[in-house]
């Protein structure tokens, strides 16, 4: 039976829907099975306990069979993960003893001697030819047989699985959340809201679908329910036909256009009739996606439909036919003659490109009247603006800092690909920058929710407003960029996993030590296997079935300041093209021993993808007062084609991570500050019991025993605290 639906609920909401079924006595297999998930750090809440003990046993074994392999799947339990030291953390050899060791078993090896002697005689050594480096010379069960059981700590993690509604409702409310939400999901969300939209297109639809790429993922669902697709833009079409060739709706990567049905075809030129006829001045918008145009126009023969003429001008802007200047270019043109006032107003059309264009439009003002028409422009479209854009803008505003400290700006694009430039803009006047901060505080309040109470987690107040998906990575445990959450525990142990998937692909985990001014004290990885009592767990060189590799530190032991863990591609594939890839770290606690790698101590675990080949996840740096903190990065570098070492990015690293560091983003504290001043009760919670009224409830874990009615809000679902 398939249950992916009951997937998403997990993944998403971290909770079950007991299916119906008949009434029994399920009481045995239902402890059975909240053991079995406490193996993976999971358990089962009081009311889920008590529904699933009063089920059939038959009904509680088969959620349990898909619920176990969702969980374990989301920490990376569902994999085997070996290492190359048997004993790891224990018994971890110098590197050039181990590397001398390989030699010597090469040099013993009839089949080997001769061409490692002909090396040794040129004096440079390929680690990769040696017969026993690179290879696990040990199976997995005889790595299970050489660690004992893990003993249980007060510090490992409990995730708690509560109890859901009917499955239709559930479903249902997962999607419209999904849908009709007012940022960007990353890749993994996005595909999971297309699998829902196939169940639900018929069904109840959001309000709106503010964002385009989702609007496009439930357009394709629509079209193939038999609905009409939402569209206003040319780009909407465009965006859809992407999503019936299976392409790249956010139109980063190329798609490669399918040969569509008479039906659909028939569809795409209807609507885009439409949308054209109704506002002809929506053709400037074919420009920056010329070439797609071009190759669409290839499978839909507009000219075979004579009744759709708006239709073929589309394609006729594309090609060159018909010149239609772009709205960018009549404000270059303005702001060429130094009419920022002008520019301003056409801009003003289009509210939201007028915030994100406030900078340099106030930059370009030639005197204080130019300034005050751009700030009266920008306070009558406000309420106009996207609740996300506001934010972006107030985040944008809370880094714009004068040049006196040589100040850095951090680009990320939106795959993630990061760098990192001196700051060479000239200063907004600070009255210029309060009116701007007042404005955005104001309006981002005007849509709160009603004040009432609100009952705060402290751990999530640093977390980052997901303003874009493409600010995080699927997985679990993990939180936008630019977030900061408390580290626990004396013993950081990072693992990462990776399967090939057409060719023999090396990747290397490293961990970079830095002081306080970025500069590099160590670094862990398979050229320097132990330091600080840190410990890699070998260099494994190619994974057809899938492979592993980790390091541990002691906190206490780590000098410096930061703690860098990065993943790099030596050779083959990247991470966009492996089978699988993905990064964690586990938190222990002294000798507490066990495996390599304990789903109940996985704290984090991040899918790697992305364009580079050198990945950063994440980040620990130590404070003032002794105390770890992981900074969340979800960037990557470009890297090179091949061999890529932690001694050649050092200090490409170091600049990306203090840009990174010293960038403020929009966090869950600013947001509880404007409740706070827009009348509401809020109240600190570090456990213990809860209000008896509904509340609203911001935190890293949803509680139990919450008042019906109680709106929660944690990192699964932290982008519904964006205003709309």
């Amino acid at each position: 039976m398939d249950h992916t639906l009951e997937r998403l609920l997990v993944r998403h909401a971290l909770r079950l829907s007991v299916p119906a079924g008949p009434a029994g006595d399920g009481a045995g297999a239902a402890l059975r099975f909240d053991a079995a998930l406490r193996t993976a750090g999971f358990a089962l809440s009081s009311p889920l306990l008590g529904e699933l003990s009063g089920r059939s046993s038959e009904t509680v074994v088969e959620v349990a069979r898909w619920a176990l392999e969702a969980v374990r799947e989301r920490v990376g339990d569902h994999v085997r993960h070996h290492t190359y030291f048997l004993d790891f953390p224990h018994n971890v050899p110098d590197t050039r003893e181990f590397w001398l060791e390989c030699v010597r078993k090469a040099l013993e090896d009839p089949e080997a001697r001769e061409a490692v002697e002909a090396q040794l005689s040129t004096g440079v050594l390929n680690l990769l030819t040696l017969p026993s480096y690179g290879r696990c010379p040990h199976t997995y069960e005889e790595l299970l047989a050489a660690h004992a059981e893990l003993t249980p700590a007060a510090g490992d993690r409990l995730t708690v699985l509560h109890l859901g509604g009917a499955p239709e409702e559930e479903t249902g409310a997962l999607y419209l959340s999904l849908a009709g939400a007012v940022t960007p999901l990353n890749d993994e969300h996005l595909a999971d809201l297309a699998v829902l939209a196939a169940h639900c297109a018929d069904g109840p639809q959001p309000a709106e679908i503010p964002v385009r790429e989702n609007r496009a993922v439930v357009n394709a669902a629509r079209l193939r329910a038999g609905a009409a697709p939402l569209l206003d833009t040319v780009t909407d079409v465009l965006r859809l036909a992407c999503a019936l060739s299976g392409g790249d709706v956010t139109l980063r990567e190329r798609t490669r256009f399918r040969a569509l049905s008479r039906p659909l075809r028939r569809a795409l030129l209807a609507g885009l009739d439409g949308v054209v006829a109704g506002v002809p001045e929506k053709l400037a918008d074919v420009g920056p996606h010329r070439e797609a145009w071009k190759r669409l126009g290839e499978r839909l023969h507009p000219h075979e439909y004579p009744a759709w003429p708006h239709a073929a001008g589309v394609f006729a802007v594309a090609r060159g036919e018909v010149l239609v200047p772009s709205p960018d270019a009549r404000v270059e043109a303005l702001l060429a003659r130094g009419d920022v006032p002008g520019a301003a107003e056409l801009l003003a059309v289009t509210p939201g490109r007028l915030f994100r264009a406030l900078d340099r439009l106030l930059r370009s003002a030639a005197d204080e009247a130019g300034r005050e028409a751009v700030l009266a422009a920008a306070e009558r479209v406000a309420p106009r603006v996207a609740g996300r854009v506001v934010l972006s803008v107030r985040e944008h505003l809370q880094n714009r800092h004068d040049r006196s400290g040589a100040p850095r700006r951090l680009f990320v694009n939106r795959g993630g690909s990061a760098w990192v430039t001196a700051d060479t803009r000239r200063d907004l006047p600070r009255d210029v920058q309060r009116r701007l901060l007042a404005l955005v505080d104001g309006e981002t309040r005007r849509r709160l929710p009603p004040p009432g109470r609100v009952l705060v987690d402290p751990g999530i107040l640093d977390v980052a407003l997901p303003l874009s998906g493409r600010a995080s990575s699927g997985g679990f445990g993990v939180l936008p960029r630019g977030s900061v959450s408390a580290v626990d525990g004396e013993l950081l142990r990072f693992f990462m996993y990776w399967k090939e998937a057409r060719r023999t692909t090396d990747l290397d985990l490293s961990a970079l030590l830095l002081d306080e001014r970025y500069a590099t004290i160590s670094w862990l990885s398979y050229t320097e296997l132990t330091t600080v009592e840190g410990r890699h767990s070998g260099d494994v060189t190619e994974a057809p079935d899938g492979a592993s590799e980790f390091i541990e530190l002691r906190l206490g032991a780590v000098r410096g300041t930061f703690v860098v863990p990065h993943v790099h591609v030596y050779a083959g594939e990247n991470f966009e093209e492996v089978a699988e890839s993905f990064f964690g770290y586990m938190l222990r606690e002294g000798e507490q021993g066990g495996r390599p790698f304990e789903p109940r101590t996985v704290r984090m675990k991040s899918d790697l993808r992305g364009p580079g080949r050198v990945a950063l996840p994440v980040a620990f740096r130590r404070d003032g007062e002794g105390r770890w903190h992981a900074h969340w990065l979800h960037l990557c570098l470009r890297g090179t084609p091949s061999a890529n070492r932690v001694e050649d990015h050092r200090v490409s690293m170091a600049v990306l991570l203090r840009g990174a560091v010293e960038h403020a983003p929009v966090t869950v504290r600013h947001m509880v500050g404007l409740m706070r001043e827009s009348g509401a009760e809020v109240t600190e919670w570090s456990g213990g019991p809860v209000p008896e009224e509904p509340v609203t409830y911001l935190g890293l874990g949803r509680p139990g025993g919450l008042a019906p009615g109680s709106r929660v809000v944690t990192p699964e679902n932290l982008r519904d605290l964006v205003p709309a």
